[in-house]
């Protein structure tokens, strides 16, 4: 699979997709690998991670990095979608930044800003949006711009996942994880996954 970088361009803010996830099962459906799809997202304020994926991913986002032209200590924000591990590993590259979760996990990440409200505005264009179901501390990332991009985490782990309307085939409550792929449909022109390569709504 290709994991090299590429841009999203528009007015103010840009995405660049740093490395992109994979979730490999055995014909049982159990997990043999799993590597989340990370991403930066440039603002006139503020360099921004949202999760930080896997150890075996972190040559990937360093090439990334170096292609796009961003020094590694200028990111000041990472955010974390949820709290499973292949999401979050590469959080010691981030040391000066702050770090985002959404309450509801029951597990700790020392010293992270835990957002408790249903959306959280982190910066003009860029939203904190609750939309659990895969877990309960499930947040996605809302960017307004010249379209509506969603980095959906695991709430869309796979593109079958938003196109059948099937929940996360790990999820604490199905329903919840329904209501919020709709949340995500209702609002998404363009959705990156969890696990995969970006992907248009009206396909």
């Amino acid at each position: 699979m290709i994991k090299s970088c590429y841009s999203i361009f528009y007015p103010m803010i840009q995405l660049d997709i740093l490395a992109v996830g994979d979730l490999q099962r055995d014909e049982e459906g159990n997990i043999l690998k799993a590597d989340s799809t990370s991403v930066l997202i440039r603002t006139p304020k503020h360099t921004i991670v949202v999760d930080p994926s896997t150890k075996y991913m972190r040559p990937f986002l360093k090439t990334s990095f170096k292609q796009i032209g961003v020094f590694v200590k200028d990111v000041d924000i990472v955010v974390v979608t949820h709290m499973h591990h292949d999401h979050i590993e590469n959080l010691d590259m981030f040391p000066k930044a702050k770090v985002y979760v959404h309450s509801g996990s029951d597990e700790e990440l020392p010293g992270a800003i835990v957002v408790d409200k249903d959306v959280f505005e982190l910066c003009e264009g860029v939203k904190l949006v609750h939309t659990p179901g895969h877990c309960p501390e499930e947040l996605s990332v809302f960017v307004d711009a010249d379209r509506h991009y969603v980095i959906a985490g695991d709430t869309i782990p796979l593109e079958d996942n938003f196109f059948k309307n099937i929940p996360p085939r790990l999820s604490t409550d199905k329903e919840l994880a329904l209501q919020s792929i709709k949340k995500i449909r209702d609002y998404a022109d363009v959705i990156i996954p969890g696990h995969g390569f970006p992907f248009m709504t009206d396909q």
